[in-house]
């Protein structure tokens, strides 16, 4: 099996370029459906995540109140920094856990793991054979944060200012996905990509 790391900042488009491959036959293991996961009650990261933010962080049905975790976490470092510290070790479990139960099954040509903020340790600790990086301009990204998740353009601004830097990303890149533009604009390089992967020496 293939396995290969996708990323890119917010606003980017990982979603749809993660969906387009699926269409295509990839196996798709997305950290942010899983950090959704590990925060349920009874999850890995609730109890360490309302020990350190207290109770204003929960919901009335007691799950974690993820505009109000984010209002809290997003503009002050050292919080972010406790945040990532709680939910980043719980979600790589689970992603490498998810990656290996596919490489067991025998029949799955690719898989993709797609995480927002990946680092040189993903590369490592999850077996990433290939980095690919969906890219666009900081105002591209900002736009379709205000215009697909409504967010006032400050906010959007905060929060990719608080990811890694384009330039960052761009350097760990093996494969570089332009989304400037429009769906039908992106549908021709992912299926440029997915050619890609399927060259890429099985692990």
């Amino acid at each position: 099996m293939r396995v290969a790391g996708l990323t890119g900042g917010i606003g980017s488009g990982k979603s749809a370029v993660s969906s387009l491959l699926a269409a295509h036959g990839a196996a798709i293991v997305d950290a942010d459906e899983i950090a959704r996961e590990v925060v349920v009650p009874g999850g890995p990261a609730h109890q360490p995540l309302v020990a350190r933010f207290g109770p204003g962080v929960l919901a009335a049905d007691g799950t974690i109140d993820r505009p109000a975790l984010a209002a809290v976490a997003f503009g002050d470092p050292a919080a972010l920094a406790d945040l990532n510290a709680i939910t980043h070790p719980a979600i790589g479990a689970v992603m490498a856990a998810r990656l290996a139960a596919l490489a067991g099954r025998g029949d799955v040509p690719i898989a993709v793991a797609v995480i927002p903020l990946l680092a040189r340790h993903h590369v490592e600790g999850l077996g990433l054979g290939a980095v690919v990086v969906v890219d666009c301009p900081t105002d591209v990204a900002v736009d379709r944060l205000v215009r697909q998740r409504h967010m006032a353009e400050g906010d959007a601004r905060d929060r990719l200012g608080a990811q890694a830097g384009r330039a960052e990303r761009l350097a760990m890149a093996d494969y570089v996905v332009d989304n400037a533009g429009s769906l039908e604009e992106l549908r021709p390089r992912v299926a440029a990509l997915w050619d890609w992967l399927c060259r890429l020496p099985a692990g």
